[in-house]
């Protein structure tokens, strides 16, 4: 069993340190066994998977006999639940209906204080906890450390939603009804020139913020002053308030504010004591004290916030590559190691080669064919043009030319992902769904092996797959990777039917033979890779892409390069992407 480690406190830093035992804890006279029951709670709730009964002897070190009485009485108090199904533990439906009545009682800006005055302090700006009021923002609380230079924040001031950085971040969390009322309300009001803004505009921008989990405001609404937020979210995962960093643009870079938005991600966990439901990984485990693999190299420190979805083109001789959340499509040239950069108006998550030239990318209106020379998209075909929270994440075509690509929500809170598999005549069919993040996906070199990751369980799933119909059957379990070992992101294929794969949160690639046995583990200095593809002349560079997504400040200092492109030299080459067949 895997317990999640535990600070103590409640606090951003959980993560730091494992659970305390009642012997390490100040307990009263008397008290000792309502210790040992609350310990116990406690290392139920923080298991990473439910634990058996065995899991919980080992955890806690509590005699078989005494185990069982206190797992019965918190299960007759309905403070855990027993499962049949599997005989594992979970926490009960008391603890929801007694988190219910604490956040009747919840003192919003009670709980803000000490954070907004460490945040004023350490970014020497002014903090700011907002929340909605009749469709508006509401400042309800704010700490100054700006000086006579910074923006200042006046309690019970209002703002618009739209153009605000703490707007923003709660506007992306709100249902589609909540949303076009504002958006109605700006159509009615029409604010000012300089505040008015296309509904498609807005929702991309609001998408963005959902996928990475921190909204910014670069002059949108005061001239001059930059601002950032994050939402505050209560124990139903409704975003209830949202707490930010103001100050001058010349002082708050574009860079200093996406540092800062991660580390707010962690600052409004910390106001509601953790319990929000997002999914959102905001910690990284430090890296291991073994060395980086010397052949590992950084070829292009670009700082990306995702990249994702390298594809080698070997008529350009170029590794084109998408950043999720800039958004942006890149094309990297490894002879001279330069970059250009395409900005686009909405997420991209994919991009494959076309048999006839050209590109197509996924999106956050689908499929659509794209042009680098002039970065125009044509939408081609949305399988879920129903589902405004869903995004695709990574794609690869087969080789009778039919796109095979994953989605996912866009804060990846819920299991409503599903697989596709986009035909050249733009026709699809749903093979899979119940994912939570579906990812990285390749075929055997014979292509009767489909592999494909769900990021969330772990695992990466092995399909047969029948080339002329486009037919998946009997899905087993390939790989799987322990939670706190990192995840299954992109993967790739090489020569040998080898599979190649990013381990998220886990500083390292692996490599595992066809039967599913690790090979091989290679060490890299920063803790997102994200995925995977063979390039170069022969095949024999794996190209590595990395992001720095909600990585707070302490993990950057000592992976700086994170969100840059790596290289590999390996000595079994990859195979030729495949491209779709339109």
């Amino acid at each position: 069993m895997d317990v999640r480690p535990h600070d103590g406190r409640g606090g951003a830093g959980a993560g730091d340190t494992r659970v305390l035992t009642p012997d390490e804890r100040d307990v009263p006279t008397g008290a000792a066994a309502l210790a040992k029951g609350l310990y116990l709670l406690d290392v139920i709730g923080e298991a990473a998977t439910p634990p058996r009964f065995k899991d919980l002897q080992a955890a806690t070190g509590l005699p078989k006999g005494t185990l069982a009485r206190m797992l019965n009485t918190l299960v007759l108090f309905r403070l855990i639940r027993q499962e049949d199904s599997d005989n594992t533990y979970r926490l009960g439906h008391r603890l929801f209906e007694l988190a219910h009545r604490v956040w009747e009682s919840f003192d919003l800006r009670g709980a803000a204080a000490p954070v907004l005055d460490r945040l004023a302090e350490e970014t020497r700006e002014t903090a700011a906890l907002c929340s909605i009021d009749n469709n508006e923002v509401l400042y309800i609380d704010q700490r100054s450390r700006g000086g006579p230079y910074g923006f200042r924040v006046e309690v019970g001031r209002r703002a618009p939603l739209h153009c605000t950085a703490g707007g923003k971040a709660l506007l992306a969390f709100a249902q589609p009804h909540e949303q076009r009322a504002v958006f109605d309300k700006i159509v009615l009001e029409r604010f000012t020139p300089s505040t008015f803004v296309e509904e498609d505009v807005l929702l991309a921008d609001l998408a963005l913020t959902r996928a990475r989990g921190y909204a910014v405001s670069l002059e949108e609404h005061v001239a001059g002053v930059a601002s950032v937020a994050a939402p505050i979210f209560d124990h139903t995962g409704r975003a209830v308030a949202a707490i930010g960093v103001f100050g001058p643009s010349s002082r708050l870079s574009k860079e200093r504010l996406h540092v800062t938005g991660r580390d707010l991600m962690a600052a409004a966990r910390q106001i509601s004591g953790n319990v929000g439901t997002t999914q959102m990984n905001i910690s990284s485990k430090p890296r291991s004290l073994r060395q980086i693999d010397a052949e590992v190299e950084c070829v292009l420190p670009w700082g990306a916030h995702l990249a994702e979805g390298p594809v080698w083109s070997a008529r350009e001789k170029r590794l084109y590559w998408v950043d999720i959340l800039a958004p942006s499509i890149n094309r990297f040239d490894p002879a001279t190691r330069s970059n250009e950069e395409v900005a686009l108006p909405r997420l991209v998550s994919a991009l494959v080669g076309r048999r006839d030239g050209g590109l197509v990318a996924l999106t956050q209106s689908g499929l659509e064919s794209f042009d680098f020379d002039s970065g125009t998209l044509t939408p081609l075909v949305d399988p879920e043009a129903e589902i405004s929270d869903n995004r695709f994440n990574d794609g690869k075509c087969d080789r009778q030319g039919r796109l095979w690509a994953g989605t996912m929500r866009l804060d990846a809170s819920r299991a409503s992902g599903s697989l596709y598999a986009i035909k050249p005549d733009l026709t699809w069919e749903r093979h899979e769904s119940g994912l939570t993040v579906a990812n990285g996906l390749d075929w055997s070199p014979d292509g009767r092996i489909f592999y494909f990751a769900d990021s969330a369980p772990g695992r990466i799933y092995a399909y047969d797959f029948d080339e002329t119909a486009g037919t998946l059957k009997r899905r087993r379990v390939f790989a799987e990777i322990d939670a706190a070992l990192g995840r299954p992101d992109g993967l790739a294929v090489d020569s040998e039917g080898c599979v190649w794969c990013a381990v998220w949160d886990g500083w390292c690639l692996h490599r595992y033979a066809p039967d599913g046995r690790l090979l091989r583990e290679v060490k890299l200095p920063i803790p997102r890779p994200t995925s995977v593809a063979f390039g170069g002349k022969d095949l024999k560079t794996l190209f590595i892409t990395s992001a720095r997504v909600r990585l707070p400040s302490r993990i950057l200092a000592e992976a700086p390069f994170s969100g840059g492109l790596f290289t590999l030299p390996i000595d079994v080459p990859g195979l030729p992407a495949a491209e779709f067949g339109q």
